[in-house]
């Protein structure tokens, strides 16, 4: 491996546009590319294809380096082509996301690249939100809403030479309580409901009765029967 010493020369030729000092420094960093992607393997893609976008992050890498930054070259190239290889991902995802979004989520890696290199780290939410004026709730979403799909069935360790799956790992136990809690809930609102109200509640839908059957069962019309079912929903949702 060159030392920082060469390396900046060769860095600064490469930028002059000399081709051979360029591909030396691709040379002499591509296990660099090769160790990344391996992080990224199991997740539906070929690693040739992935090796080649790691490349061409490395490649930007060269291009946009700058010796004033004060980092080593490799510190500033690994987040440059983690980021290429995202950005490959997020474009391939095939959920759609809006283009508002995919433009926020671009500025934010944008703006990631330029403080890494300026910090030599890598930059917080905040730190980011205050550079591009945006909330840090709308960075969040921006970029989870462009994370790459990950499968259920992701292996995500061994356990004694059985595989894992990250289906084994989700907790329905949440899920099941929230939905306790929300049942508990509408049983006490209920009991608020005048005794018409909450008839045509249980018979709308608990017992999956329409509101001509109902009208027949209580000795209403259908109209009188919608009226009752629109004031009691109204006042469930208010309790809620």
């Amino acid at each position: 491996m060159l030392d920082d010493e060469e390396l900046s020369v060769f860095i600064t030729k490469a930028q002059s546009g000399d081709a051979m000092a360029k591909e030396y420094i691709l040379k002499e960093n591509i296990n660099l590319v090769r160790s990344i992607v391996h992080r990224f393997a199991n997740r539906g893609y070929e690693w040739d294809d992935l090796f080649q976008i790691g490349c061409i992050g490395l490649i930007k890498s060269i291009d946009r380096f700058d010796k004033s930054f004060n980092v080593k070259f490799s510190t500033y190239a690994v987040p440059m082509i983690i980021g290429e290889i995202r950005r490959f991902m997020r474009d391939d995802n095939p959920i759609k996301v809006s283009r508002p979004i995919k433009d926020i989520a671009y500025k934010v890696h944008k703006t990631q690249e330029c403080l890494q290199g300026i910090l030599g780290r890598d930059p917080t939410v905040h730190e980011i939100a205050a550079k591009i004026d945006l909330a840090p709730q709308e960075i969040v979403a921006a970029l989870e809403a462009v994370q790459p799909i990950i499968s259920l069935y992701e292996p995500t360790m061994n356990d004694r030479g059985d595989q894992l799956f990250l289906l084994d790992q989700i907790k329905a136990s949440d899920c099941l309580e929230n939905c306790n809690l929300e049942k508990i809930a509408i049983q006490e609102i209920l009991k608020d409901l005048s005794e018409k109200e909450r008839n045509v509640i249980m018979l709308r839908f608990y017992k999956d009765k329409t509101q001509a059957e109902i009208a027949k069962m209580i000795g209403l019309s259908q109209v009188q029967v919608s009226r009752i079912e629109k004031q009691a929903l109204k006042r469930i949702r208010m309790l809620l």
